[in-house]
């Protein structure tokens, strides 16, 4: 298997989970997927628009989310570091306490990498939480819901029968 973590030579197959609740919701999340398009590689797939509560912490305002399907000739590791680069070109304050969930402008969260599995400080894939968060399961089912995942071995609609969350997630109005 090539070393996905530091090379760049094959095309990968890419999930990320996209969203924000602060400012002007739809525009960041469209500008989201223009950088996306325009930095790690053309959007393949993408899930209608989903409206959620916030998830580990409380907020008045709800949050967008979108998954997208994208194919990027990028490593793990620089798909992350562009990924964090599109957060912060769209006004994302990273708390000083990496373990505290906060509102946001923009988040871009790698959910799946091909079919690999990382644990390192800095990435894990798949993404840790995602098998515990409908918000994410919602729009991910909705574009690859036979998906497998490489640790658990189920299907991405497995994992949203099975998750425990109970936060309301809705479909929002359709956006571009």
């Amino acid at each position: 298997m090539t070393n996905n973590l530091s090379s760049e030579v094959d095309l990968h197959r890419v999930f990320l989970c996209i969203g924000g609740n602060l400012g002007d919701r739809e525009l960041y999340l469209e500008e989201t997927v223009k950088l996306i398009e325009g930095k790690v590689g053309p959007i393949i797939r993408k899930s209608s628009v989903f409206e959620s509560e916030s998830w580990g912490f409380n907020h008045s305002v709800s949050f967008l989310n979108q998954v997208v399907e994208v194919e990027t000739k990028l490593s793990a590791l620089y798909l992350l570091d562009v990924c964090q680069k599109i957060e912060i070109t769209l006004g994302r304050q990273h708390p000083k306490d990496a373990d505290v969930y906060s509102a946001r402008t923009a988040d871009v969260d790698i959910l799946f990498f091909d079919n690999c599995t990382y644990t390192l400080p800095q990435l894990t894939v798949p993404h840790p939480r995602l098998h515990e968060r409908l918000f994410v399961l919602e729009p991910l089912t909705e574009i690859a819901p036979n998906l497998l995942h490489p640790k658990y071995g189920k299907t991405a609609m497995e994992l949203k029968k099975s998750c425990l969350d109970r936060g309301n997630v809705w479909k929002y109005k359709q956006i571009a």
